[in-house]
């Protein structure tokens, strides 16, 4: 069971449709803050992996679907107030995996993973695989797409591990734990108003 099932016993359609929009709401608002220099980083990954905690896989997916048509609609939802213009930049391949992230973690949780330590650790193992569909755009977009990759820092894997991945490793494991600590921190307090 998910929290957001212990919290919503009976979710009707009108339920699921507000928690999809709820949560992709709160995916752009947390995209729209940035945390760090030089390079800034934004609380989207923490809210993706709050939601698929949160939700389970398949309402975690829909809301990160429901997420990209807003922006692909020309919403700016995505960081930096983006919009569809993100699809043919840089980080188009993380937009892209951000669907499969929020239904990782939502599987881990539809699985039953509870507590901090072990919703600590799917959340780094599933941040980890982020960067997969995040660097193969970057380094295959020029290639595929005929996109000048070279601006975007992505000419080699040395130039992709200095803009796309050691600069947010740490961040990373910060938001896992974060996530973890929110998700488990529910739990508790729906195990205490019950009893």
């Amino acid at each position: 069971m998910t929290l957001s099932k212990a919290l919503v016993p009976s979710q009707t359609l009108l339920s699921r449709v507000l928690m999809v929009l709820g949560g992709s709401m709160f995916i752009a608002i947390a995209a729209q803050v940035s945390v760090g220099f030089p390079v800034p980083m934004t609380l989207q990954t923490l809210a993706i992996l709050i939601v698929g905690f949160s939700f389970g896989a398949r309402m975690a997916a829909l809301t990160l679907v429901a997420y990209l048509a807003e922006g692909a609609m020309g919403l700016p939802v995505f960081a930096q107030g983006k919009n569809f213009v993100a699809f043919a930049g840089p980080t188009a391949g993380f937009l892209v995996g951000f669907v499969g992230m929020a239904w990782l973690a939502g599987l881990a949780a539809d699985r039953g993973i509870k507590g901090l330590i072990p919703t600590a650790l799917v959340a780094l193992g599933v941040s980890a695989l982020l960067y997969v569909p995040g660097i193969a755009w970057a380094m295959l977009a020029d290639k595929v797409l005929g996109f000048d990759a070279t601006k975007w820092g992505a000419d080699s894997f040395s130039m992709i591990w200095q803009y796309y991945m050691a600069p947010f490793l740490i961040g990373d494991a910060i938001k896992a734990v974060l996530a973890a600590l929110v998700v488990s921190g529910g739990w508790a307090i729906l195990k205490n108003r019950k009893s």
